[in-house]
C-alpha cells in the first residue's frame, strides 16, 4: 500500500479488483450500495452488493425511439451508458407516504393528523454519469431551496455517498456536451472513476471518500495514466454528434416562438405520454392522492410522480388550462429549456438523451427546438 497521503483533488489508480473492497468499506458502513444492472433487456438501478453484479462487457445502441443492449465480450464495467431509469429516485421516490390522518375512537369525529416516520437509510450511488450528476444538482435546488425545503428529499439526500463514472463510451443520443454536464463528471461527487483496460483512476472529491479508500490497496496516477485518461474522454467528446447550439439563448428563442407551425407539427407525432418526463432525471411534477384504509377510520396521504403530459394534471375548477397535446408539448419543451433558467438559474436539461431513446414518437427534441428557433418571432 502506498504510503503518500490521500487529498481532496488528488487522483489514484486501483486494479479492478479492488473496487470489490471499496464497496464492502461502504456497506461495512452501512451505506445501501445500488448501481447499474442488466435487466430485462436493458439496465436498471437495483441493490448491488459486488463487482459481480454491474453490466460487465454490455454498451447500448441508442436513437429516437429505440434502444439496443449489446453484449461487447470487454472486460469493462461501465461501457453501457444509463437506461431508463434515473437516480432521482433515491432521492424523490416515485411514491411515498406524506401524512397519515387517524380518527381517534374515543373523541369521534375527532381526527389526528401526523408525519409518517420513515427509516432513515443512507444510499451509496454506485456508478453515476456526470449528467446524471448534473441532475441531482438541479434538483438538490428545487428541493432543498432554503424557503421550502422538501424533508423527504433533505433526508434521503443528506449523507449520501456517490461515486460517479466518467463516460467513456456516450451513446447516440447524448449531448451533454452541448449542456456542459460531462463526459467528466466536475463536482458534487465524493470519488469519481475512470475506467482503464485492468484499473480505475479515482478522483477524490470529499472528506468521506478519503476514509473509503484508506485501506485499499493503492498508488498514486502517475502521468502515463492520467494521459491516456483525459484521451478517452476526448475521444468521448468527439463521439458526441448531437449538438445544441447556444443553449443559453433559447429562453428568448423559444419564448418568443410560441406561435411557431412546428408545435402543431410536433404535437401530430407526440402521443402525450409522459413517458419523457418519467425517464428524465430533473422532471419533479408530482400529485397526491388519498387512500382510505377500511374501516373508513385511517386515511394515508401519497405523493407520487406525475407528468405535464398527464390531461389532468393542468385541470383547474373552471376547466383545463393545458387541454391538448400541442399546449403540453410546448409547456414540457418551453419550461425545460426556457423558464427554467428565470426559475433556477440553469437550463432543465443536462443533455443525458433519455427524452430521446424512450420517445415511442421517436422525437428528437433537438431537430424540434431547431425548427423552432428558425422561425421569425411571433
Amino acid at each position: 500500500m502506498s504510503k503518500q497521503t490521500l487529498e481532496v483533488g488528488a487522483t489514484i489508480i486501483i486494479s479492478k479488483p479492488e473496487l470489490n473492497n471499496l464497496l464492502k468499506n461502504l456497506s461495512d458502513l452501512d451505506y445501501e450500495l445500488a448501481g447499474p444492472q442488466v435487466k430485462d433487456h436493458t439496465v436498471v438501478l437495483g441493490p448491488i452488493e459486488s463487482l459481480a453484479e454491474l453490466p460487465k462487457g454490455y454498451t447500448s445502441q441508442e436513437e429516437p425511439g429505440k434502444y439496443t443492449l449489446i453484449s461487447t465480450g470487454k472486460e469493462n464495467y461501465f461501457d453501457v451508458t444509463s437506461g431508463p431509469q434515473t437516480w432521482k429516485k433515491y432521492f424523490f421516490p416515485p411514491r411515498t407516504q406524506l401524512m397519515i390522518f387517524q380518527q381517534d375512537p374515543d373523541k369521534s369525529p375527532t381526527w389526528s393528523m401526523v408525519s409518517p416516520v420513515e427509516e432513515l437509510r443512507r444510499y451509496a450511488l454506485i456508478g453515476v454519469r456526470p449528467c446524471d450528476l448534473a441532475g441531482i444538482q438541479i434538483q438538490d435546488k428545487i428541493f432543498l431551496a432554503d424557503n421550502n425545503c422538501d424533508p423527504i428529499y433533505r433526508d434521503r439526500r443528506e449523507g449520501a455517498f456517490i461515486l460517479a463514472v466518467n463516460c467513456t463510451e456516450p451513446c447516440g443520443t447524448c449531448f451533454c456536451t452541448s449542456m456542459g454536464t460531462g463526459p467528466k463528471a466536475e463536482e458534487g461527487f465524493d470519488l469519481a472513476l475512470t475506467e482503464g483496460k485492468d484499473h480505475f483512476l479515482i478522483e477524490i472529491g470529499s472528506e468521506v471518500g478519503i476514509n473509503i479508500l484508506l485501506d485499499l490497496d493503492w498508488k498514486a496516477a502517475d502521468v502515463k495514466h492520467q494521459k491516456a485518461a483525459e484521451a478517452a474522454l476526448q475521444a468521448a467528446r468527439e463521439k458526441i454528434n448531437l449538438n445544441l447550439p447556444q443553449p443559453d439563448n433559447l429562453e428568448t428563442e423559444l419564448l418568443s416562438n410560441l406561435e411557431h407551425p412546428q408545435w402543431d407539427d410536433v404535437a401530430g407525432r407526440c402521443l402525450s405520454c409522459g413517458s419523457c418526463t418519467q425517464v428524465c432525471p430533473t422532471c419533479f411534477c408530482w400529485d397526491s392522492t388519498d387512500k382510505t384504509l377500511l374501516p373508513g377510520d385511517k386515511i394515508i396521504r401519497y405523493r407520487s410522480w406525475d407528468s405535464c403530459f398527464n390531461p389532468d394534471y393542468s385541470y383547474v375548477s373552471h376547466g383545463n388550462t393545458r387541454p391538448n397535446t400541442r399546449s403540453r408539448y410546448r409547456q414540457w419543451l418551453t419550461h425545460k429549456f426556457a423558464s427554467w433558467y428565470e426559475q433556477y438559474g440553469s437550463s432543465g436539461c443536462v443533455g443525458c438523451g433519455r427524452c430521446i431513446t424512450w420517445c415511442p414518437g421517436e422525437i428528437n427534441h433537438l431537430e424540434e427546438i431547431a425548427a423552432i428557433r428558425e422561425g421569425e418571432p411571433s
